[in-house]
């Protein structure tokens, strides 16, 4: 799938681009030798805005695929594809 609504991806992008700069700024706190405390919290931060972003990318997939279903995959299949991707973004990192 691509991302067709221009606005979503626009989005999705400033997101990441927000979320690079925070790895950015661990970094820079390893280096200064921040407390663990606080680049924990850093490090919670980022993963959070890491699974919001990847659920909004997961709605719209999910509303792209129900408002604009491609003939070439049959409904079954879409479903499938949609529960994995949900999957994905529900499972706990290791």
């Amino acid at each position: 799938m691509r991302i067709q609504n221009e606005t979503t991806k626009q989005a999705l992008i400033a997101r990441l681009r927000r979320i690079e700069g925070q790895v950015a700024g661990i970094q820079r706190m390893i280096e200064e030798e921040r407390s663990c405390h606080e680049i924990l919290q850093q490090l919670s931060a980022v993963r959070a805005a890491l699974y919001s972003t990847s659920v909004e990318l997961v709605r719209a997939y999910a509303t792209q695929c129900v408002q604009d279903p491609s003939g070439d995959i049959p409904p079954e299949e879409m479903i499938e594809n949609i529960i994995t991707a949900l999957s994905r973004v529900s499972r706990k990192a290791d």
